[in-house]
Parts: structure tokens; sequence; C-alpha cells
């Protein structure tokens, strides 16, 4: 397949880079402790500093996949997938999720909501991030909003995104691994001031699991 072929297929969401794809158990948020087959794409420009998966962010490095091995593969071991990245929504979501539909699979995903909205979802877990925002109507569509924090001021960030939700999402501040063991404590003091607020634990890495 010649490349120009291939960028068009990319850019309509037939083929998509893909980074990696497994069996585990959903480690955070609402979810957790749940069987999921995770689909993580390549490419994301938002920067955290802290990202774990650093190696995502450059889409070139990732081979574009035909959608359609993509799920044939999850169809084989879960009924929940998990699309995930990198920043998923780089990419058009449209074909992926009417794949995984058309198989009666459950759609979720895991976005920092920095581009548009694509793809027909069962579950959006929303992940903002100050560099780059959440743009329109993934505030609306959020199952569960689950902020990172790093610092205090993370706390003030998790509230000006929190009033721009739906009153039906549900509220997770989640510490951010490398500086759990201080933040933590700030966390259950807040969320015991602020019961609107759970607390979300990366169980997965306790779990020593992908």
């Amino acid at each position: 397949m010649e490349k120009q072929e291939m960028t068009a297929l990319v850019e309509r969401g037939v083929m998509l880079p893909l980074m990696e794809e497994f069996y585990t158990i959903q480690g955070e948020g609402f979810h957790k402790g749940t069987a999921a087959y995770f689909i993580r794409i390549g490419g994301c420009d938002v920067g955290c500093h802290w990202c774990d998966v650093k190696e995502s962010w450059n889409a070139d490095t990732h081979p574009p996949t035909d959608i359609a091995l993509i799920v044939k593969n999850a169809s084989n071991y879960s009924d929940t997938i998990v699309v995930t990245g990198g920043e998923p929504l780089m990419w058009n979501m449209e074909p992926l999720t009417r794949s995984l539909k058309d198989k009666n699979l459950k759609t979720h995903i895991e976005t920092s909501g920095a581009y548009t909205l694509t793809g027909d979802w069962d579950w959006i877990c929303l992940s903002p991030k100050k560099n780059k925002v959440p743009y329109g109507a993934v505030y609306d569509k959020a199952h569960e909003l689950k902020v990172i924090v790093y610092n205090k001021h993370d706390l003030i960030f998790a509230e000006e995104q929190a009033a721009l939700t739906n009153k039906n999402c549900i509220l997770y501040l989640q510490p951010e691994w490398s500086v759990r063991d201080k933040v933590t404590p700030m966390i259950v003091d807040y969320v015991m001031q602020n019961p609107k607020w759970k607390i979300s634990l990366q169980t997965h890495k306790y779990l020593n699991i992908p």
C-alpha cells in the first residue's frame, strides 16, 4: 500500500496508529476491578510531564493498523473495550466504534477531551489536562471526570472542570503515581470535606499488571 493511500485511510479512521492492545483488569475510575480489553492508539500532543506512556506521543512510530484486525483481536477476549492513548480523539473514532458495536461490544474511551468527540461510546472517561483543556460536547457527554492531582493547585483546576460537566458525571481525584505518597493524604482530606468527589487509585500498578 502506498504511503499516500495509507495516510488517507488513517485520516478516515479505517486504519489507526496502534501502539499496543492487551487484555487486563481496568485499574482506575468507575470500572476498576473489571476485565477489559485495552486498545492504545498512538499520537498525543497534550504533553503531560508526568505521562507514563510518553512512547505513545509520536504516532509515526506506531504502525497504521486496519481496524478490522483490531476489532477481531478485541472480540476474542472481552465484551468491554477501552480505547485509550496517547489521545485517541486525534483520530476519527466513528469507524472503530461502529465496528465494535457491530460485534455487540461495549465501547469505553479515556480521553483528555482536547479534540472533537467522535465515535459512539457507552462510557466516556474525561481526564482533562491544564495544558490543553477539553473541547466542546465532551463535557456534556462525559460519564466520569478523572482529574490527576500532582500538586495542590490541581484541586482548583478540578473544581473548575467539574463545574463544566453534566449533573450526572461522577467526579474522581487521582494521585499522580510518582508523588502518590505526598498528595494522597491531601486528596483524602479534600474528599472528606467535599464528598461530591471520590478517590481513584491506579490499582493496576499496585497489582503489578498492565
